[in-house]
Parts: structure tokens; C-alpha cells; sequence
């Protein structure tokens, strides 16, 4: 039986799908936080996922492992990129999410300039 947006978004890794204008895949492993009905994650600001999703914003999202090896069906689903003043707000939740992960991921967008200059929010809901 195919996974639901909901069971695939409570899962501790996921796989985030995004389109090329030509219709290419790129999988990437992100950490997402799920708010309702939709699925939040932190990324950096610019990154390529970001600006396909300007272009594309269909996206597929599945359960993976640490490393990115898909364990599970992808559910389709839609993402925008959030305002920048969203950006704290995920990003504070991606990190209690993740807390064990904190040691170096707060360091880290630190030294990079600060969370709001390096890092983007992303909105992902069921298609």
C-alpha cells in the first residue's frame, strides 16, 4: 500500500524530489518538520532546490536513511519557498526536531553570516 503525505512527513529522514525544467529528477536528503498539513525544511538560501522549486514547485517526498537511500514509495506532493521572515521560525523548529544534531548546525549557520542570510524555509503539501 502507498505511504501518505502524512506518514512520509513524520519520518526522522526525508527525501525531497525536485524537477529540472526538463523534467530530471534531483533527490536531495533534507530534515523536515511537520506543521498540520504541511511539511517544513531549513536549507541554504539559493541552493539549487530553491530555484527549481521557483520553476517547478511539483516535488516528491519520501522515507530515507541518514544518507539519503530512499526506503519507501514517493508521495507527490507541491512546495513553495517561504519569505525570509519564516525562515527563523522554521529553522528553530528544525532544530528542536533535530537537537542532537544542534552542536554543529547552530555553529555552523553562525560562522556562515547568520541563519537568515544563509539559510531559506520550504513548504512542502500534499499534491
Amino acid at each position: 500500500m502507498a505511504p501518505t503525505f502524512r506518514e512520509v512527513a513524520k519520518s526522522k529522514y526525508l527525501l525531497l524530489t525536485t524537477f529540472t525544467k526538463d523534467g530530471r529528477p534531483k533527490p536531495t536528503a533534507v530534515w523536515g518538520v511537520p506543521e498540520g498539513d504541511t511539511l517544513v525544511i531549513i536549507t541554504d538560501a539559493g541552493s539549487w532546490k530553491t530555484k527549481r522549486i521557483n520553476n517547478t514547485p511539483r516535488v516528491t517526498i519520501q522515507k530515507c536513511g541518514a544518507l539519503g537511500s530512499p526506503k519507501g514509495a514517493p508521495v507527490e506532493a507541491v512546495a513553495r519557498n517561504l519569505p525570509a521572515s519564516e525562515t527563523r521560525r522554521v529553522y528553530d523548529a528544525v532544530v528542536r526536531r533535530y537537537w542532537w544534531h544542534a552542536w554543529w548546525f547552530v555553529p555552523h549557520s553562525l560562522v556562515r553570516g547568520g541563519i537568515g542570510k544563509v539559510h531559506s524555509a520550504i513548504e512542502v503539501q500534499a499534491a
